[in-house]
């Protein structure tokens, strides 16, 4: 009998919590079912999911900011049909690809001109691991700084750089005698440690994954100064900020950067491959591929893979033709626009925040007496049930995906491709416009709910098992 692999997906499909539970993750299954996110989705195209009841789910998420070009673009199905039709020779290790070579030629054309030597990899937290191991050997030095509520990876060495302590715990001793957190914003406390001499690279996300972050001053500025006045190489995590997310092709173009080592992932796959890449200056790269006998030093046995290459190539081309960079800052300033202006009709908004498509709505206590009450009474157990009650109706009741921007945030971040138009904007408006309408309602159905978190996480803190009220990601 032929192996048909649609056949199998056609008459397994609906066992996909099942299947989690007993061989994956049943953790992680038991946290979606509690804030009603175990839905199974059957197909996906362009900005929308669709379940097995063909109703359209408007994805708010980008799966982290993998669909900046949307989900199953046929440019890059295209891409893959023809790499396999093509029965190219792939990973031979001890050659040269043409693919390999043609993607780094258009990353290079589309980066800053001293940035012109790339290293291939498969995600952003390989990224990084790649980028602290080039700093090290280009400066000589060990430590490295980064931001509080810095995300950039779950592998030992990002970890180590990582400013949420949810992440952390377990995993100890982590790196800790080579990192130091500083607070967004803290120019002082920067230049304490980089006057040490000691710091081999100071790594920023230009916008934070955690909470949708960045600088209300011109700390960039002054961090890239002190960077080359005492020898440190300033390196920005592009893995989710770049390649058209915050309204410019890379995150730190917003400040006018020019950051010593760049990291990418998410978006380069064309929500298909694994595709991550570093991105520096020559003399950099040179310093850790040395001599000829480490020429392979730092190698990855799938980085410069045919289909990964394909995709990346296709995704690029798809920016461009259309017009993604330019539609991400308009579409962007529209929705944080009108998200601002249900401010003056709900008190539970503090501030509506973000660069092009990667925004973050963040939640305060009310004014109004019975609803500082209800407020109270959910962040006595987490300080992040508001936002999730907020999510998980924004789903159950308007098919809209997005995500709690953090633990113990009472932040709603959301990350749309950078496809949609101002029909997908007033969506999302008006869904968010009406549950906020049902949380003024008190009691009501919407604080039913957070008493539901609210035994769900009581429940769990009994337990053994993580809390499973949030799932927030990077």
């Amino acid at each position: 009998m032929s192996f048909d692999l649609k056949e199998i997906v056609a008459s397994r499909l609906g066992e996909n919590y099942e299947l989690h539970h007993r061989y994956i993750n049943r953790t992680l299954v038991a946290a979606q079912r509690v804030i009603g996110f175990d839905k199974v989705y059957a197909r996906a195209e362009g900005a929308y999911l669709y379940d097995m009841d063909n109703n359209a789910y408007l994805d708010f998420l980008s799966g982290y900011s993998v669909f900046n070009i949307g989900r199953n673009h046929p440019v890059v199905k295209q891409a893959i049909r023809d790499i396999l039709d093509l029965d190219l020779p792939n990973m031979v290790q001890m050659d040269c690809s043409l693919l390999s070579g043609l993607l780094a030629e258009a990353l290079v054309k589309r980066t800053p001109a001293h940035l012109d030597a790339v290293f291939f990899c498969n995600s952003g937290t390989e990224a990084m691991e790649g980028a602290l191991k080039f700093a090290r050997a280009a400066t000589g030095k060990k430590r490295v700084i980064s931001l509080a509520s810095a995300f950039h990876g779950l592998s030992l060495g990002s970890l180590s750089l990582m400013g949420c302590d949810s992440f952390t715990e377990g995993f100890g001793p982590l790196m800790d005698e080579w990192d130091t957190r500083i607070p967004l914003d803290d120019i002082a406390a920067l230049e304490r440690e980089l006057s040490k001499g000691d710091v081999a690279a100071f790594v920023i996300e230009p916008v934070q994954g955690k909470g949708c972050n960045y600088p209300k001053t011109d700390f960039f500025e002054k961090a890239q100064q002190l960077c080359r006045k005492y020898g440190t190489l300033l390196v920005s995590d592009e893995v989710q900020c770049g390649l058209g997310r915050t309204g410019r092709m890379f995150g730190f173009e917003h400040w006018n950067l020019e950051p010593d080592i760049i990291t990418l992932a998410k978006t380069l796959s064309g929500g298909y491959v694994p595709c991550g890449a570093i991105i520096t200056r020559r003399d950099i790269y040179q310093k850790t591929f040395s001599r000829m006998d480490r020429c392979v030093v730092h190698s990855t046995t799938f980085g410069r893979n045919n289909l990964a290459m394909a995709c990346g190539l296709a995704a690029l081309e798809v920016i461009d033709n259309e017009q993604l960079v330019d539609r991400s800052a308009r579409m962007g300033a529209l929705l944080m626009e009108r998200i601002d202006d249900l401010r003056r009709k709900h008190s539970f908004i503090k501030e509506v925040r973000g660069k092009g498509l990667i925004i973050g709505i963040e939640f305060h206590e009310p004014s109004e007496f019975k609803l500082k009450m209800a407020w109270k009474l959910l962040h006595k157990v987490d300080k992040v049930l508001f936002a999730q009650m907020v999510v998980t109706q924004m789903l159950s009741r308007h098919r809209i995906l997005t995500q709690v921007a953090g633990h113990a945030m009472d932040v709603v971040k959301i990350l749309p491709p950078l496809i949609i138009g101002e029909g997908e904007v007033e969506m999302f408006v008006e869904a968010l416009d009406s549950v906020l309408t049902e949380c003024r309602k008190f009691p009501g159905p919407m604080w039913e709910l957070g008493n539901n978190f609210v035994r769900a996480a009581l429940s769990s803190r009994r337990s053994t098992e993580p809390r499973p009220v949030t799932t927030a990601q990077s």
